[in-house]
């Protein structure tokens, strides 16, 4: 079942981003009088569709993409028969180069549009919600085993990031800090101010969401929010609302030390000194086997803030290209060796981060940041994509001179493998990490 609800929210979201995408390609050419043949959400062989007027509307079966047949353009169908007769009105080839330029860029630019909508909605309906900066420095971060790789301890207080103040938790482990050449987070340890350098290539640590748990979290001081019935916590007496302050004479503050320390005393009896409502009370209480005593904790209250909806508008938007701008770094620096290329993921790495269970605010937030990235990747310049064409058309436009449909042919030809050696890539890499846990 958990299978299934991630491949469900993948092909929802991809349905929906490579329909918009593809939709923004018709709508443009159809806007010029350019013929739309066909418009297919997934790949062939179609499995149901529908003609109207002179556009065949299908869905294919293999759903990691989709197309728009235009007459008249060099495209992914290889179809270059009509190329062999003079250019007919309705054609691609026979519009002027500003509105082919448009129709290519009609994919890209909804679906940006897609990306700043889905944020901007998120942002005013949801707020921001984060454990702040003034709450990691007043309590300290628990490191754990990628954090202690680069020299964190639990209880450094981080102060900011390559030297600038940060506004939240998730900004630390954010694409902009990893990413950073010459990063560094500066951290008060005790008394001592000190640089922890962030290394070169250091993101390549964090290779799937589960990576992100094992980086640093924020302490949370010890405050009793429910003890578990029938629990060693009950039989002892404790209550909502005790904190407890040592165990055996060894003072605990937050939850992480006290978990270190009933550890030590798995299976035995153990002294605790408790505080209720300003008094001191000792009680004797048995840690279990795993040493654990049976409460859960109240843990610090999350930050909550709220925009209008110009705010949201502005906010939204920032979101949405910030994505961008983090893809980017991460692809430059793939090209210099410092992000590793087994970060790039298939469709099997995109359903694992929706996750299984189905959650619409984390399904709109991962669409959104997809639809982003989608209108980075289709512009990047490359034969096949969209960005491919543009740059031809641009060549155009500057020199006058349109390059030949056997050049354009060639090039499809050649982006087109590109692309599928870097589709069995990606998904070769989803297979790798599956089997290397």
């Amino acid at each position: 079942m958990d299978t299934l609800i991630m491949v469900a929210q993948l092909l929802l979201g991809l349905s929906i981003l490579v329909g918009l995408h593809e939709l923004g390609h018709l709508l443009t050419a159809k806007m010029f009088g350019m013929r739309v043949e066909k418009f297919s959400i997934g790949f062939p062989p179609k499995i149901a569709g529908f003609k109207w007027g002179e556009t065949e509307y299908s869905i294919g079966a293999i759903p990691l993409g989709g197309f728009v047949k235009i007459s008249g353009m060099v495209d992914e169908s290889m179809d270059t028969e009509q190329l062999s007769s003079e250019p007919k009105p309705y054609e691609f080839r026979a519009k002027p180069a500003w509105q082919r330029l448009i129709v290519m860029l009609g994919g890209i630019i909804v679906n940006v549009i897609t990306g700043i909508v889905i944020f901007v909605v998120l942002v005013y309906q949801k707020g921001e919600t984060y454990y702040s900066r003034d709450q990691v420095v007043e309590h300290g971060i628990v490191a754990y085993d990628i954090g202690k790789m680069i020299g964190f301890q639990d209880g450094d207080r981080i102060l900011d990031i390559n030297g600038q103040p940060y506004k939240s938790l998730g900004e630390l482990s954010g694409g902009e800090a990893l990413l950073s050449s010459g990063g560094y987070y500066t951290v008060q340890r005790g008394d001592e101010t000190l640089q922890l350098e962030i290394p070169r290539g250091f993101i390549n640590s964090f290779s799937d969401e589960q990576s992100m748990s094992q980086f640093i979290d924020i302490r949370h001081p010890i405050n009793i929010y429910e003890v578990a019935p029938q629990s060693p916590a009950e039989q002892a007496g404790l209550q909502s609302g005790d904190k407890i302050l040592s165990v055996n004479g060894k003072s605990v503050g937050y939850i992480d030390e006290l978990q270190k320390t009933l550890a030590d005393f798995k299976g035995q009896e153990a002294s605790f000194t408790v505080s209720r409502n300003g008094e001191e009370l000792n009680k004797n209480i048995q840690v279990s086997e795993e040493g654990t005593i049976g409460f859960v904790n109240q843990n610090l209250e999350f930050v909550t803030q709220r925009f209008t909806v110009g705010e949201s508008i502005v906010k939204g938007t920032e979101r949405a290209f910030g994505v961008v701008i983090v893809n980017a770094k991460a692809l430059g620096k793939m090209f210099t060796g410092e992000v590793s290329a087994k970060n790039v993921s298939g469709p099997i790495g995109m359903a694992k981060i929706y996750g299984s269970r189905w959650d619409w605010v984390k399904f709109w937030s991962i669409t959104g940041l997809i639809s982003m990235i989608l209108a980075f990747m289709n512009l990047l310049p490359i034969p096949a994509l969209d960005g491919g064409h543009v740059i031809f058309l641009l060549y155009e436009m500057i020199s006058g001179q349109a390059p030949s449909d056997r050049f354009l042919e060639n090039a499809q030809k050649v982006g087109m493998v590109l692309l599928l050696a870097l589709m069995v890539f990606a998904i070769g890499n989803d297979i790798l990490k599956i089997f290397t846990g």
